[in-house]
């Protein structure tokens, strides 16, 4: 599914226009990448919470030359699937 499959589907149940359900997933996401990069969780009760996480540097290597390159630290967005996700997925 992607995001045009969403915004159908979101247009359809809410019986709302596309263009309201587009802005209203937009919102969304403009939401969410605003309170990661502040440092704060997203929690969606029952789907799951967005966290920001800290990686260390670390050293690793060019897979072309097989030469040693250093990794900078750096910040990374995590997505852990909340109780009914996971429920669901595993549902046959």
């Amino acid at each position: 599914m992607n995001k045009g499959h969403l915004v159908d589907r979101i247009a359809s149940s809410a019986k709302c226009s596309k263009t309201q359900a587009a802005t209203a997933i937009d919102t969304m996401m403009d939401s969410v990448t605003g309170a990661l990069k502040k440092g704060e969780r997203v929690t969606l009760v029952g789907f799951g919470t967005f966290a920001v996480s800290q990686r260390k540097a670390r050293n690793g290597r060019n897979p072309q030359t097989g030469s040693l390159i250093k990794i900078a630290a750096r910040r990374v967005a995590k997505f852990s699937p909340g109780v009914d996700l996971k429920k669901a997925v595993n549902r046959k």
